[in-house]
């Protein structure tokens, strides 16, 4: 407490030397020569915008605090330009009184002039009686100087559909909205039509779980010709996007579990990274050919991946594709990645075909002549015929492949599959790879790296297959590795994974 008494006495001593300042006139800063405090100088007639200043860059509970014991920080407190309302700052400040009620009281006492960033995060506060306090204090913030405007109502999950705020649209109208460069809304009804009008300073637009339509949000994007980012989660009533060519600026789309989405058609012309998590979707993008880097989390992704990548982004170079279902035992790819210099590919669901071919990935390397980082993740089931172990003869080989670009290799959850075993004694043979990593854990933070001291937990499954796989590469794998080439092998830990092997 001592740290914050003595801000506390440094403020009144601050507020005490304005006060004295509009009784003697004269110089603007004045010596204080008293043997209780020493020889200091005290300023008296600092300018309005400086307090402001000063107080803006103070957390919320500082803010507070100072606007109670002083005038000069209670005008600034009533003009403050960035406003954050969280269970962790309003709870900082009294953790005894009403969540709302503090809300309301500050926004209440707050002029709503120069507001240029709101944050209101609801979660878990969030109630049917929560509309009428945040149509005021929308009311009060939202004004023609509003940058950035972030409301969050729940996070975790939904509330039920007839509990969704209406958020007031009109707000943003006739110019209102004009200078917003951020807009976050989560969990409400946004309904913008086009008389809403221009968006020409929005620059970020995320939208989660959030009633929207693919037609208004058409009319949103349409105004938005400044926008750089756009972001759509859990927006189920969204069927089509059509994002305009007018959008110069875009280079990121993130769509992630919008059920209802089907066809994502793009005309902006600078979109440069993607990044897809949903079901059955279309792309067409086929005036952006910037694209550079993707991400795509879905069930058969890989599959799709294989046959639409190529045309979708034929600059591609770094792509990260998840797979959690694959019911095609292989993959072939008909077109070539001829920039791709960056592939992960992570097969991690439970509906993964069960002896997963593999050596079938040798495709991916052939298409990709530039490629020189490749990770693999299997964390998905396996059969038990699909070891080494169980039919060792016969390993394929395609001794006429070249992949002399690729130098970092990595495969995480390492098993004894066959498959995986040619897969990567054709690495081995085929390419000029300087470092080989072979882990038999699951690849995520160590006892030595994570904050709790342990390592990511393990399955008993992967427990009882890590020794077999550490065998299979002693015996197929080790003896194939060039001198030149950096053997990295990860066991499982023994103190935190203590199993007889």
């Amino acid at each position: 407490m001592q740290p914050e008494r003595r801000h506390r006495r440094q403020i009144l001593a601050l507020d005490a030397t304005s006060a004295s300042a509009e009784k003697k006139k004269g110089s603007p800063y004045q010596q204080d020569d008293s043997p209780q405090c020493g020889k200091r100088v005290r300023y008296t007639d600092l300018p309005e915008e400086i307090w402001q200043h000063i107080h803006s860059l103070m957390p919320l509970r500082d803010a507070a605090r100072a606007a109670i014991v002083s005038h000069a920080f209670l005008h600034s407190w009533r003009h403050r330009p960035n406003l954050t309302f969280s269970f962790r700052t309003v709870c900082s400040i009294n953790c005894a009184t009403d969540f709302t009620k503090t809300v309301d009281h500050i926004m209440r006492k707050h002029s709503g002039i120069g507001v240029k960033a709101l944050t209101i995060d609801l979660d878990p506060f969030y109630n049917t009686k929560s509309s009428s306090y945040l149509d005021s204090w929308l009311q009060i913030a939202v004004t023609p100087r509003i940058q950035e405007l972030t409301l969050v109502l729940a996070r975790f999950t939904e509330p039920i559909a007839k509990s969704y705020y209406n958020f007031p649209c009109s707000l943003l109208s006739d110019g209102s909205g004009s200078l917003i460069q951020l807009l976050h809304l989560c969990c409400c009804t946004f309904r913008p039509t086009a008389k809403l009008g221009c968006f020409g300073s929005l620059k970020r637009l995320h939208l989660i779980s959030v009633h929207i339509s693919g037609d208004e949000l058409g009319c949103l994007l349409s105004g938005s010709v400044a926008l750089e980012q756009l972001r759509l989660k859990h927006c189920h009533e969204i069927i089509y996007v059509k994002v305009p060519f007018l959008l110069q600026q875009l280079s990121y789309i993130e769509v992630y579990d919008c059920r209802q989405l089907q066809v994502i058609e793009s005309k902006a012309p600078n979109v440069r990274s993607l990044r897809f998590t949903n079901e059955r979707l279309q792309l067409s993008f086929r005036e952006s050919l910037l694209v550079k880097n993707i991400y795509m989390h879905n069930s058969n992704v890989l599959c799709h991946a294989c046959v639409e990548l190529p045309s979708i982004s034929p600059n591609l170079e770094t792509a990260t594709i998840v797979s959690s279902g694959e019911m095609v035992n292989e993959c072939t790819i008909p077109s070539k990645f001829l920039h791709l210099k960056y592939l992960h590919i992570a097969l991690s669901g439970i509906n993964i075909f069960p002896s997963y071919d593999y050596f079938s990935l040798v495709s991916f390397l052939d298409a990709a002549p530039s490629l020189e980082t490749f990770i693999l993740d299997v964390t998905s089931r396996h059969t038990e015929n699909d070891s080494i172990f169980v039919e060792s003869l016969h390993l394929r080989q395609m001794p006429e492949h070249r992949h002399d670009n690729l130098r970092n290799v990595k495969i995480t959850c390492f098993r004894s599959a066959k498959s995986l075993v040619e897969l990567t004694c054709h690495i081995l043979k085929n390419t000029s790879v300087e470092c080989l990593t072979l882990d038999t854990t699951c690849g995520l933070y160590t006892c030595s790296t994570s904050t709790i001291g342990k390592c990511f937990p393990m399955t008993k499954d992967a427990l009882v297959e890590a020794p077999k796989a550490l065998f299979a590469i002693a015996t197929y794998i080790e003896g194939k590795v060039p001198s030149a080439v950096k053997l990295n092998i990860v066991p499982p830990c023994s103190r935190c994974h203590a199993i007889e092997f």
